[in-house]
């Protein structure tokens, strides 16, 4: 009994740390870090995309990397540049977007400067947009991690303990049918830009953030009820035999 009771104050104890074990590492041909549990990357053309396996929650954050050979556009002080700006563009009906630049700034991660960057609409409308961009020997390099607005305090320290584990690097050993960098024009950061198709969110479905409470907390809290339920059956069940014991031994 005292095993059973063991494992389940075990089980207590990984639920209430939040998993924190359950994290995997994803590498490519220029970058490194930590993967929270349920995520997967695949290459799309010339981008990695990183999105929840699940489909329901596929469509509430995405991460996009993409990698290109250094050109005239690619150097930490016009990527600070760039992005301290306003991004503009259309939207259906003749719309005009205009994102809001919360923050842009210098960031060392694992030694290795980084220019980031915090915009709200400035990929897709209802969304907030974090940056991360450098460069690494002839490489630009950028980062973009993208979550809808409603589910944004649910993702701001999953994506702060992703960047915290970002590592760059220059490898050119390619293997058949890996991602190759390139020579092309323009901004690695116009390069990482999300596909909006892939982020059309119901409005209908998006929580209410009155009270916080993500999806993943709630099933969490479900977990922690019944473990405790359990420890309590345990810990009866336990005192039940000690009680019957002691009365053989009075007789």
């Amino acid at each position: 009994m005292k095993g059973i009771l063991g494992l389940v104050f075990l089980g207590l104890i990984l639920v209430v740390s939040g998993g924190t074990v359950q994290a995997k590492s994803f590498t490519n041909q220029y970058c490194e870090f930590q993967l929270p549990n349920g995520w997967e990357c695949a290459l799309e053309g010339s981008e990695w995309v990183c999105q929840h396996t699940n489909v329901d929650r596929k469509k509430e954050a995405i991460i996009i990397l993409a990698a290109k050979i250094r050109g005239a556009s690619d150097s930490l002080d016009q990527y600070e540049a760039h992005l301290k700006k306003q991004k503009v563009f259309n939207l259906p009906g003749g719309k005009t977007q205009i994102s809001e630049a919360k923050y842009t700034r210098k960031s060392l991660i694992k030694n290795h400067a980084w220019i980031d960057s915090l915009h709200l609409a400035s990929e897709v409308p209802g969304f907030y947009t974090r940056y991360l961009a450098t460069v690494k020997e002839d490489l630009g390099v950028a980062v973009t991690f993208s979550v809808a607005k409603n589910y944004y305090s649910d993702y701001q320290s999953i994506f702060d303990r992703i960047a915290a584990t970002l590592k760059v690097f220059r490898s050119r050993k390619q293997g058949v049918g890996e991602y190759r960098p390139v020579k092309r024009d323009g901004d690695i950061l116009d390069k990482a830009e999300i596909d909006s198709s892939d982020m059309v969110v119901d409005i209908g479905r998006q929580r209410s953030r009155k009270g916080g409470g993500a999806s993943s907390a709630a099933t969490t809290g479900s977990l922690l009820v019944f473990l405790l339920i359990g420890a309590g059956i345990v810990i009866f069940i336990i005192k039940k035999r000690k009680g019957k014991k002691k009365k053989k031994k009075k007789k």
